[in-house]
């Protein structure tokens, strides 16, 4: 009997599955499918509180906000970038945390920590949304919202004594909406010397007592944004292959202690600044002081002329600069002259910059030829000392020439002058954006600043500027006497020069205003070649009070012109 049952289960058990494979397969094939039914349509306003509890944090911010854009293109982007980004991100990672590792090997009897496993996983974060402001600065502002739901396998082995921890970070989650600021922009690739990172202070329950009439859904939907802005770091934690984020009472614990942290080092007006460009790029130095040169004399300089004589001058000028250099006067037919001349160069970088001193043979005809010429760091001056140089000059600075001979001398006088440092008011007032201005303390009436100084003028662009036959606009600046002008921009209304010109003064312009006029002018010959597109007059009273200004002016005569200038005073 027994035999016979089990012969019958192998017959119905081969008969069985091919029978019940092939009614399945005729069922599928030839049933006729159900109608699908349209889903339920709603507007947000007719759901429940529950339903947008579950609904309103996955929205894409774009969709919540009008002020946030939307960026599908930069997360596809992100999408086909991950497997290089992921790579590059994680060399950056174990590079950044083997030095930090070192210094805790032998301590407490540790014998190694290191990465088994390095990676972020295959799911890039998600671009929620952009926001981008506009701003005065030479800066670019942005505040993206970032989801990202990882899985990351991260794995870090720490060998104590005999045994081998394994720690291992898992389901890692993190929405943010940090503030990202490129700045300052320069012409130097990839055009921003430092990037600027800081989380957006959190939303106020203090917003709620001012909802007056507003539904409960309406203050519903402030309560999920206000949850969702929040910073949100969530992960688990495995040590020895069990997860410790699962004792009561530690996860909890843990949130919070991150929240607290992040906080304390990141949350706004704290940030995060990282370097882009080096400090050494000239692109993005700004000056620091006054360089006060007083040639004196030159002794026993080469015979240039016919009749056994020279007709000298000095060129002088600070490497790095594109300014024309200064000049003294020509002394005639002398080999001994004496000029006791003072000049004042703009310092931008003392350690690296010198001073270049060439000395020539003036001629009515032809080029003048080079007498000699010499070199100056300016590292080898003391800050507000004057120091006297008597100096060798050459044909060139080679001195491993075999053929340089010395060519006479000159006597100079230098005299570094820094800026006085711009510090932060207690006072200070702060911008559309929340960033504090650096500026110079305030004087009081009865204090009123003195002391030489730099004006420095930067003309940024202007807007809606309209001439009446043509548009090629270009700026001019009067002040004191002195003329400058910006270079010409052909048929724009919207021209941008990001020029900058400085005025040396002896005192600070306190009650004295700055002339400046947007022109266009005609490409071609013909009459009425000019017109005049607007001018402001600005009182710099406050560039000295304050140290610095930086505004858009309406230009008067003007329809609806504006030109944007950044004005700063650099007292010595």
């Amino acid at each position: 009997m027994g035999f016979l049952s089990s012969l019958l289960d192998i017959v119905g058990f081969g008969i069985g599955i091919p029978f019940g494979l092939l009614v399945g397969f005729f069922l599928f094939v030839y049933s006729q499918p159900k109608d699908v039914q349209d889903p339920d349509v709603r507007p947000l306003s007719e759901l429940d509180s529950s339903t947008l509890m579950d609904l309103l944090p996955e929205l894409p911010f774009w969709v919540k906000n009008p002020n946030y854009d939307r960026v599908d293109w930069l997360n596809k982007f992100i999408l086909n970038m991950w497997p290089y980004l992921d790579k590059a991100i994680c060399d950056t990672i174990r590079s950044m945390a083997q030095p930090i590792f070192a210094e805790y090997i032998g301590m407490y009897q540790i014998e190694a920590i290191e990465f088994e496993k390095l990676s972020l996983g295959t799911l890039p974060p998600i671009l929620h949304g952009i926001k981008v402001y506009e701003t005065n600065e030479k800066e670019l502002a942005m505040e993206p919202a970032i989801k990202w739901a990882g899985n990351p396998n991260i794995i870090l082995v720490l060998k104590w004594l005999p045994f081998r921890i394994t720690i291992q970070l898992v389901d890692l989650q993190i929405f943010a909406a940090p503030r990202i600021t490129l700045k300052p922009l320069v012409p130097t690739f990839p055009c921003f010397a430092s990037l600027v990172l800081s989380l957006m202070e959190k939303v106020s329950r203090n917003f709620v007592p001012f909802l007056g009439e507003w539904t409960y859904n309406n203050f519903f939907f402030f309560s999920i944004l206000f949850v969702y802005l929040q910073p949100h770091v969530d992960f688990g934690l495995k040590i020895l292959g069990g997860d410790i984020m699962s004792i009561p009472g530690l996860y909890r614990f843990v949130q919070e202690t991150i929240k607290r942290e992040v906080a304390k080092l990141y949350l706004w007006p704290q940030t995060l600044e990282i370097p882009i460009l080096d400090a050494a790029t000239g692109a993005i130095k700004k000056p620091v002081g006054i360089l006060h040169v007083k040639v004196v004399r030159a002794l026993k300089l080469l015979k240039m002329d016919f009749l056994g004589a020279s007709d000298p001058y000095v060129k002088l000028s600070l490497s790095g600069e594109r300014l024309p250099a200064k000049k003294t006067t020509v002394k005639r037919k002398n080999l001994n002259p004496e000029w006791n001349e003072k000049f004042k160069l703009i310092v931008r970088d003392p350690q690296a910059q010198v001073l270049q001193l060439y000395v020539y043979d003036w001629d009515k005809v032809g080029a003048h030829d080079k007498l000699g010429m010499q070199l100056v760091p300016l590292k080898l001056l003391t800050p507000h000392e004057t120091q006297e140089f008597t100096l060798d000059l050459f044909k060139n600075t080679n001195l491993s020439d075999p053929q340089q001979k010395q060519r006479g001398k000159i006597v100079v006088e230098l005299t570094f002058d820094p800026f006085k440092e711009d510090h932060e008011c207690s006072s200070g007032l702060l911008d559309g954006y929340g960033r504090k201005e650096s500026r110079i303390s305030r004087t009081s009436d009865d204090d009123t600043p003195s002391g030489a100084g730099l004006l420095l003028v930067t003309i940024q662009g202007a807007e809606d500027v309209e001439g009446q036959r043509h548009n090629n606009p270009y700026a001019v600046i009067l002040f004191r006497g002195e003329k400058k002008k910006t270079k010409m921009m052909k048929k724009t209304r919207d021209p941008q020069w990001n020029e900058e010109f400085q005025f040396m003064l002896e005192e600070p312009p306190l009650s004295e205003k700055i002339h400046i006029q947007v022109i266009s002018q005609r490409s071609g010959i013909g009459f009425r070649s000019k017109e005049s597109m607007g001018h402001v007059d600005i009182d710099l009273t406050d560039v000295v009070h304050n140290g610095r200004i930086n505004h858009k002016y309406h230009l008067i005569n003007s329809k609806n012109g504006q030109i944007h200038l950044e004005i700063k005073w650099k007292m010595i």
